[in-house]
């Protein structure tokens, strides 16, 4: 590993941080990445070679990108802990002498939820992330899941469900009715600048978008969350299954995707802390420089990338990231398996 130039580290860096949030795999683009271009990229680039420090490079990269998935979302992750912390111990006890546990703001739900979610994902990764990394990490077994992972955002938009499509029209009219009125964003200064009234608007729908996502069951919970162990395969998007799975059972596309941006920060997270010991021994002997290099990059790309993302998703769809990974894949496919 010692031959990764500052180019490489550059150029992965970049890739994982914007890939990681948009919903085409950022492991996926990072394993066919060296094939495509191979010469010296091929040999030092190699994730499914045993123990590749590579896969410990890109995967502590996680770091930098859940860094800066946390300074966008620093206000909503001070809330959701606080809710979370307030809700333990929280029992009630009724006239009868039972007590039982009960939430009491959509805080504290959304904090439950979202650890709820977490815990399939978090125990299958624990198992067999390498396992899977390795076996899946070929380049031509990741454009054949990129092309898979384009077919299931196509058929996330082709098929939504009635009450997914329900909830972005109510959202749509209950904010048109906002614009009318000429209110402000709660929590919007009356001569805030205007980077402060944005992101103070920003705040805003997020507010809301929580207390809609406060609504829903532990069992959807689980089965988003449950999604997320696809993106073991190098070619499925984390937050492109997420996305889907959270259409599936009834939520708007934007309450959908700001749900697959929170669970992805504590998973992503707990990836990138895992892997830093081992940069840190012998895997990161002659790279730390190169790891510092693109773990900048990673957070810099994945903080513009929410940032664009976010607004995205309020009215726009998956539909031009499916035909992106199925027409990469293809192209991937045809050049990796007939003409190199």
């Amino acid at each position: 590993m010692t031959h990764l130039t500052y180019l490489e580290a550059a150029v992965v860096g970049l890739i994982q941080g914007v890939t990681e949030l948009f919903p085409i795999s950022s492991l996926g683009h990072n394993v066919l990445l060296p094939a495509l271009v191979g010469g010296t990229w091929e040999a030092d680039l190699n994730v499914a070679r045993p123990e590749s420090p590579y896969l410990a490079y890109i995967v502590g990269l996680h770091v930098a990108t859940a860094i800066a998935l946390l300074i966008y979302f620093w206000r909503d992750w001070v809330r959701i802990i606080k809710g979370f912390f307030a809700s333990i111990g929280h029992v009630i006890r009724p006239e009868d002498g039972t007590s039982r546990w009960q939430l009491q703001s959509a805080d504290q739900k959304l904090a439950w939820l979202i650890i709820v979610a977490t815990i399939p994902v978090g125990l299958v990764g624990l198992k067999f992330e390498h396992e899977f990394r390795v076996l899946f990490g070929k380049p031509i077994r990741a454009a054949i899941f990129l092309i898979i992972n384009g077919l299931i955002l196509l058929a996330g938009e082709l098929f939504r469900r009635k009450a997914s499509l329900q909830a972005d029209q109510e959202i749509a009219q209950e904010r048109e009715l906002v614009a009318v009125g000429g209110a402000r964003p709660p929590g919007t200064a009356k001569h805030a600048s205007g980077h402060q009234a944005e992101r103070a608007a920003e705040y805003s729908l997020g507010v809301e978008s929580d207390r809609r996502l406060a609504m829903q069951g532990y069992l959807s919970a689980f089965l988003i969350g449950a999604a997320q162990i696809l993106a073991l395969l190098a070619g499925i998007s984390r937050d492109g299954v997420a996305m889907v799975a959270g259409m599936f059972r009834g939520l708007s596309r934007e309450d959908a995707a700001r749900f697959a941006f929170l669970l992805a920060t504590p998973v992503i997270l707990a990836a990138g802390v895992l892997k830093v010991p081992d940069l840190m021994g012998p895997l990161g002997n002659g790279i730390r420089g190169q790891v510092l290099v693109g773990s900048l990059l990673s957070g810099v790309g994945a903080y513009l990338s929410v940032r664009f993302l976010v607004k995205y998703f309020r009215t726009r769809t998956l539909t031009p990231f499916a035909i992106y990974c199925i027409v990469v894949g293809l192209g991937s496919v045809i050049y990796l398996g007939f003409v190199r």
